[in-house]
């Protein structure tokens, strides 16, 4: 136990309830912290995950996180999951969170590795705000190390979109696409992703098909796919991951036909309607970078901030272990 009252080991399977319990109360974490969640990738990745405890060896804090698959001397933020971080349940703030960050450093410098690479979570997905990690970070003399832009949506507060998306979804609606939801729509949906991006990005989704209908199957009310149809066809969709304040679009896509129609405009706004009603603050439409941030889609964005999207920043910080 450090003078700080907190005790940093691994995590066990005897922690799982724990875990699940924290990651679904925290102030800063989603059901992407879960153990089940992340169980979806358990064969792909060495679990390096740590649990922080209080004085009373209650759990307070938990850093999912796995062994880089190139790199065994590096760890990171769980690799299977979009942002990881430090997730706490509000006793981690401020001096306390900078002495949970110098212990979960600590640990994996003993346990003979010479670098930490933390996802943190942006701060949209906070129940509370929670930036005391970055502030902690500074203090540590982390470098931050990848920097990508998403496009968000804040539903409340949404500049009114470009006039090229009004005539988008006039146009949508005239050629008869259809909204429809339902998890039977995600496996047609998937193979207007897959060859979307193999296509014009020569590149795969992160995800396989089997992985995220097993993700779906976990997670029916947080997972879903929203799809515009013609004639009974899927033309173009989005995957959703819903958490408390953000309504995420993991994947986007549409057919040539989708892209004729402008079929994407009616889906994004049935997902703005979702958020209206479901009183969930903002709508992501993703990153507009690769390679760590490094490349930037100019075009991609545009296309997203015309919606009435602004810019959030999903950061990466390195620590070196001594």
């Amino acid at each position: 136990m450090s003078t700080s009252g907190l005790r940093v080991r691994p995590y066990a399977a005897a922690d799982h309830d724990a875990w699940e319990q924290l990651a679904a109360e925290s102030w800063n974490g989603t059901f992407l912290h879960s153990r089940r969640y992340m169980s979806y990738a358990e064969d792909e990745f060495v679990d390096a995950s740590l649990v922080v405890e209080g004085r009373k060896g209650r759990i307070a804090g938990i850093f999912p996180a796995a062994v880089h698959q190139t790199d065994p001397a590096l760890i990171e933020s769980h690799e299977g999951i979009s942002y990881g971080g430090l997730v706490h349940d509000g006793s981690l703030g401020g001096q306390q969170m900078l002495s949970a960050l110098e212990a979960v450093a600590d640990r994996y410098y003993h346990d003979g590795k010479r670098a930490l690479r933390i996802k943190t979570v942006p701060h949209v997905y906070h129940r509370v705000p929670a930036d005391d990690d970055l502030y902690a970070l500074f203090r540590l003399g982390a470098t931050r190390s990848r920097c990508h832009l998403a496009s968000v949506i804040d539903v409340r507060n949404r500049p009114p979109p470009s006039k090229r998306r009004v005539r988008s979804l006039r146009k949508a609606e005239r050629a008869g696409v259809r909204v429809e939801r339902g998890a039977a729509l995600l496996e047609p949906f998937w193979s207007v992703l897959t060859e979307r991006l193999r296509s014009k990005h020569e590149a795969r989704p992160f995800h396989t098909l089997p992985q995220m209908l097993r993700l779906q199957a976990l997670f029916p009310e947080q997972i879903h796919c929203v799809a515009g149809t013609l004639e009974g066809r899927v033309v173009a969709g989005v995957v959703l991951f819903r958490t408390a304040r953000v309504l995420h679009s993991q994947y986007i896509g549409s057919d040539d036909r989708g892209y004729e129609t402008s079929a994407l405009d009616l889906v994004l706004q049935a997902c703005v309607d979702e958020c209206r009603e479901r009183g969930t603050r903002y709508l992501s439409l993703g990153n507009s970078t690769l390679y760590g941030g490094t490349v930037f889609s100019e075009s991609l964005y545009r296309f997203k901030a015309e919606f009435g999207a602004g810019g959030v920043v999903h950061e990466s910080y390195d620590l070196a272990l001594s």
